[in-house]
């Protein structure tokens, strides 16, 4: 898939990753690009749709669904990361709500239209999906790892209707999110450039910067990705 002349949701797209997401889309030649944030977002390209799109909110993800007649991709990025030692099981729903729950709610919501384009749901996760960080954010690991298997589940449900589902795994980006942690950090624009090629190549799971990079390969020959593969195909019906 290429973006020219594709419509794109990006949720969380006032900043970040989200942001450098739907500036790479217009730049690759998107037609339109729906832009969701909690809070208005003003930009100066005409071809951006600002939406209220709070994805913990139900009321919030039916009316951008109602506005959105066809979509090529959607791209779910929002998300929370909040460091806690998963001693307050507030701290840990409240990731569940956001990181898994909520990308569920988008992507029930969008992917009729997405199955009628045979286009692509793009999952945007973290590294930490397959190894947390337990004495820094393991609340937001566990989202992650959900939203991850989620991710792989779907792959294979909607594989058969000609839509792709590609799950983005970076290491630490130069975001609000990290801006705490004393790492090497890759810019969200990089990260975008990355995402973007990896699925024109048609990349499964994405590993957009240098940290990630590093796994990628150990990945995609670990007995994890086969045993997705193996598990990705339905049992006979006796």
């Amino acid at each position: 898939m290429t973006m020219k002349d594709k419509t794109v949701l990006v949720t969380g797209a006032n900043r970040g990753i989200g942001r450098a997401l739907a500036d790479e889309a217009l730049a690759r030649g998107a037609a339109r690009v729906y832009a969701g944030t909690r809070r208005p977002l003003a930009h100066p390209d005409d071809r951006v749709t600002p939406l209220d799109l709070d994805v913990t909110s139900t009321a919030q993800i039916q009316a951008a669904a109602g506005r959105i007649g066809s979509l090529d991709m959607l791209i779910n990025n929002a998300g929370i990361a909040l460091p806690d030692d998963l001693t307050d099981p507030a701290v840990l729903e409240r990731h569940l709500a956001v990181n898994l729950f909520g990308t569920s709610a988008v992507t029930r919501a969008f992917l009729p239209a997405v199955i009628r384009s045979r286009g692509a749901v793009v999952n945007i996760l973290s590294v930490n999906s397959l190894a947390p960080l337990p004495f820094v954010i393991p609340a937001y690991s566990v989202s992650k790892a959900a939203a991850f298997s989620m991710t792989q589940s779907l792959r294979a449900q909607v594989a058969g209707l000609g839509v792709r589902v590609h799950a983005v795994l970076p290491g630490p980006v130069d975001t609000d999110m990290t801006r705490g942690a004393d790492v090497p950090k890759a810019s969200p624009e990089s990260v975008a450039h990355a995402v973007f090629d990896a699925i024109d190549a048609g990349e499964e799971d994405i590993f957009p910067d240098p940290a990630s990079a590093s796994v990628a390969a150990l990945w995609r020959d670990g007995a994890a990705k086969v045993l997705e593969r193996r598990f990705a195909h339905p049992a006979p019906v006796t």
